[in-house]
């Protein structure tokens, strides 16, 4: 089962609780000397700065995919995301020069940060907070997702990305919650599955649902999810959504059974995502329901656990035009959260989005 860190940061010695829980976390990844040095790094100068600056915040510590698959990737990296609802950046560009440094608002260490991550987020708005996600591992991510224009009078497929963020329930070691994406040519499978309730058994579930996920990536959502529905008798069962996106022809597949919701941005609106009742491995629906839908360049899903309110609301375009889907993940779960409705359960939210490839 993944490790999760889920570090509030109030006082001094939170910072240093922050440090020894990233190194924890590129050991376990695999990372090199160079590499872990650099968490160590950017988790200490993050989590610093949400002390001076915002006074209250977190730093969520996993272990991911990189935001752009080449094919067949299985490379991992640590990823920090430092989140707040501090008082904002008013100029980001600015802050992520590398060296300033003020004592007035967020910016100090952020600009070595992104130098030092393979992959740096970053989305503040004044008076509502800052998120910051950098994840190190993997290396830089292809400017085009790896296919690059082509000279065959074939069009470029869209850069492809995706990531997401998983908050344990009450700051536990695991997550109930699990959520993996996987590449086969031009398709695209992002998974999100809730074992029931939460705890280590509901970890085993979920993590079973998406390593199923992960070594068969060839299967289309509904026949993923009759298969995983064979191979999860043996767990407590689990909510789990399968989308899969085919770049090249622009078409969206979803299926889902349980509570994980889903949501499509089209131009301008939202569309929610209709999964099956169920519990995958204990009860399936006699049929599975398979959505086709159109995707272009600028769409976005959203997938999340029930541990978001149910009234949640989409994050502005703002926040979605973000290079990195881990910060949409991030932005989503913060805002959705208030000391009225206090968190019950595991929280995970999954982005995919696509964008225009680079030109020559």
């Amino acid at each position: 089962m993944p490790r999760l860190w889920d570090v509030p940061v109030r006082d001094s010695t939170r910072v240093r609780d922050v440090r020894v829980a990233a190194e924890d976390a590129a050991a376990l990844a695999g990372l090199d000397e160079r590499s872990t040095a650099a968490v160590s790094l950017v988790a200490t100068e993050l989590a610093t700065n949400l002390l001076k600056h915002a006074r209250d915040g977190e730093v969520l510590i996993d272990i991911v995919q990189p935001s752009v698959l080449r094919e067949g990737d299985r490379v991992r990296a640590v990823q920090i995301a430092a989140v707040d609802h501090g008082p904002g950046i008013a100029d980001v560009a600015e802050a992520l020069r590398d060296g300033f440094s003020t004592t007035r608002s967020l910016g100090a260490g952020l600009g070595t940060c992104r130098r030092l991550s393979d992959e740096f987020g970053l989305h503040s708005v004044l008076g509502r907070g800052t998120v910051v996600v950098a994840r190190v591992g993997g290396g830089a991510p292809p400017s085009s997702g790896g296919d690059g224009p082509r000279g065959d009078g074939v069009p470029s497929v869209p850069v492809i990305r995706a990531g997401g963020v998983n908050v344990p329930y009450a700051r536990a070691d695991h997550s109930g919650d699990a959520w993996v994406w996987v590449r086969s040519g031009d398709r695209y499978t992002l998974v999100l599955a809730d074992g029931l309730g939460h705890g280590p058994e509901a970890a085993r579930a979920s993590t079973a649902a998406v390593e199923a996920v992960l070594h068969r990536p060839h299967l289309v959502p509904a026949e993923a999810l009759h298969r995983l529905h064979e191979e999860l008798g043996a767990t407590r069962g689990a909510a789990v959504a399968v989308a899969q996106l085919d770049a090249r022809t622009g078409r969206l597949r979803f299926a889902g059974i349980g509570n994980i919701g889903a949501r499509l941005r089209e131009g301008d609106r939202w569309r929610a995502l209709l999964s099956r009742p169920g519990i995958v491995g204990h009860h399936r629906p006699g049929t599975v329901r398979e959505d086709d839908l159109a995707w272009s360049a600028g769409s976005v899903l959203i997938l999340h656990t029930d541990g978001l309110p149910s009234s949640w609301a989409p994050p502005s375009d703002a926040c979605l035009t973000a290079a990195d889907p881990a910060v949409t993940a991030a932005v989503t779960i913060r805002d959705a959260g208030s000391a009225a409705r206090p968190v019950r359960d595991d929280t995970a939210v999954a982005v995919l989005t696509s964008a225009a490839p680079d030109r020559p």
